[in-house]
């Protein structure tokens, strides 16, 4: 009976920081007879546990300051933990933030062989890497150069060739990949994949969650120092997005939440307008009455409009627009320009509905705006404007090009020889 053998545990692990207000606190509470305290206490990590058996690729997820980058340092031995214990199987190589394990003021080259030697290669063992290395950064003779003139994509480019080509048996992955160009992106996660394949582990941290849905084997999600999830990546992807539509409070581990069309209070999103009338929520919904954690692309979606007025408006206008993560206009529409005309809104509260069919779009972060005016397209006067009041993601495993030509996909294609 074979036994299987993990790359990585971690058991109970934690991390904590003391927080001064000036730096002469910390001398006095050293100082002080009584032991008065003058800090608080921060806890990036909370007692976690896990455990990353090897040949899988894991990744990590989770907003700004859950505790990710902690996490990598201590498993790259760069922070030591409070308490809880962290086993490592195997010569680790790391890709942290920009800056990491690079002397600014050697060159490249010089850097190649001071890596080498912290990873415990000799320079003749070096020697026999280094056109791999020179060949992937592709940096040309910038190798010869200090790094501290290098642009951040000639850094991360040097930074990776020389992660993945001394052949560790764990390649930690953090952001850094996100500041390369795209070709360099796919370049990278090719050579990825193929230390994969030769049953290497890997550790892979994003926020691009279509990436971590079709790349990784495994994925576990932080929120402010706590394990929230670990399994598939595509359901802890999913909880994660119910996590960062919803604003679900740490505590809540599963995205039952979006088995039903829940209402999403507006209030609090940067909006613009005279105010005289008011979105104060919305609902998104499919043809099943949920609302998707993720968009395909054809499906029948339904957005629900609480709306109150202080006055008689006549000739309303309501609309939504859908943005990229670069804020371009994907699609959209309005009830003036869809010729669908609402004659007008009585004061009070009220319900609306716009239907429409989620075209195929590229893979990616969306946000969804919505807008009610009055008057006419080329004249009105706008009532409510509310800035990305819903975040989506469009992840459709069926678009073999993640990053294809264009932004909009064409329906109903055919391609035939007509001579």
């Amino acid at each position: 009976m074979s036994t299987q053998v993990n790359a990585i545990e971690v058991k109970a692990l934690k991390k904590s920081y003391k927080l001064y207000k000036k730096p002469s606190d910390r001398l006095r509470e050293i100082l002080h007879p009584f032991r008065k305290k003058y800090h608080t206490q921060f806890e990036a990590l909370k007692e976690i546990s896990f455990e990353i058996p090897r040949g899988q690729i894991l990744g990590i997820i989770g907003k700004n300051g859950s505790g990710k980058s902690t996490l990598l340092k201590i498993l790259t031995g760069i922070l030591t933990p409070t308490s809880g214990s962290v086993m490592v199987n195997g010569k680790v190589s790391a890709l942290l933030e920009l800056g990491a394990g690079f002397n600014p003021e050697l060159t490249g080259l010089q850097n190649i062989f001071l890596n080498g030697s912290l990873m415990g290669y000799s320079e003749l063992e070096m020697s026999t890497k280094l056109n791999d290395i020179l060949s992937f950064a592709d940096i040309g003779e910038f190798v010869h150069q200090p790094v501290r003139m290098y642009s951040s994509g000639m850094f991360v480019r040097l930074a990776f060739a020389v992660a993945i080509n001394v052949d560790p048996d764990i390649l930690i992955v953090d952001e850094a990949l996100s500041v390369g160009d795209i070709r360099f992106q796919q370049k990278c996660l090719r050579k990825i994949r193929e230390f994969f394949e030769r049953g290497k582990t890997v550790i892979f941290v994003g926020h691009d969650l279509g990436t971590i849905k079709n790349f990784c084997t495994h994925c576990i999600w932080l929120n402010e120092g706590s394990l929230i999830a670990s399994g598939t990546p595509q359901n802890v992807t999913n909880d994660y997005t119910s996590f960062m539509v919803y604003g679900m409070t740490s505590d809540v581990k599963d995205s039952q939440v979006l088995d039903v069309g829940q209402w999403i209070d507006l209030s609090g999103f940067e909006s613009f307008g005279d105010r005289e009338a008011l979105i104060e929520a919305v609902r998104i919904k499919d043809e099943n009455g949920l609302t998707p954690a993720l968009f395909m692309g054809g499906e029948q979606i339904s957005l629900d409009l609480k709306i109150s007025a202080k006055s008689f408006l006549a000739n309303p206008i309501l609309g939504f627009v859908v943005k990229d993560r670069l804020g371009r206009h994907i699609f959209g529409g309005n009830s003036y320009v869809n010729e669908t005309p609402i004659e007008s809104i009585p004061p009070g509260s009220h319900t609306y509905q716009i239907n429409f069919k989620f075209p195929h779009i590229t893979n990616g972060d969306y946000v969804l705006t919505l807008s009610l005016a009055q008057g006419d397209q080329e004249d009105h006067v706008q009532k409510h404007w509310i800035h990305d009041c819903f975040i989506f993601k469009v992840a459709n495993p069926a678009l073999k090009y993640h990053n294809g030509d264009g932004l909009v996909f064409s329906q109903g294609l055919s391609f035939l020889r007509t001579q």
